[in-house]
């Protein structure tokens, strides 16, 4: 290896490491949701601050406690959603594809940020 490759490959590395840095540790502002679909149709939205449990069409069971929502309870055969992290941060889900429910964290205050950089 030559030297500027070394340099290259520790550039890279040291700017992986700052975005890791940056998304694992990063404060999440406002107040987060956990929003439940069905199918594609919204089955509720819940507030990740009040302690709950709430059973989804008799199919699975979500726990909401100390602001993080998981799975409790599947009835599907592979149980990949209950044995997935608890999620917190705004844009983690958790998806039970056999039962088709998708448990999504989202924030409801605004970033003032677009899809479009200027």
């Amino acid at each position: 290896m030559k030297k500027n490759d070394l340099i290259l490959a520790a550039v890279v590395i040291l700017a992986a490491a700052a975005v890791f840095a940056f998304l694992h540790f990063r404060q999440d502002s406002g107040i987060r949701s956990a929003e439940v679909t069905v199918d594609g149709d919204v089955f509720g939205t819940y507030d990740l601050t009040e302690d709950q449990t709430i059973d989804i069409n008799g199919t699975n069971r979500l726990v909401i406690e100390d602001g993080r929502a998981k799975m409790e309870w599947a009835d599907c055969p592979d149980q990949v959603c209950v044995h997935h992290q608890p999620v917190y941060r705004d844009g983690e889900s958790i998806i039970c594809l056999p039962n088709q429910i998708v448990i999504s964290v989202e924030s409801t205050q605004e970033s003032g940020l677009d899809g479009v950089a200027r």
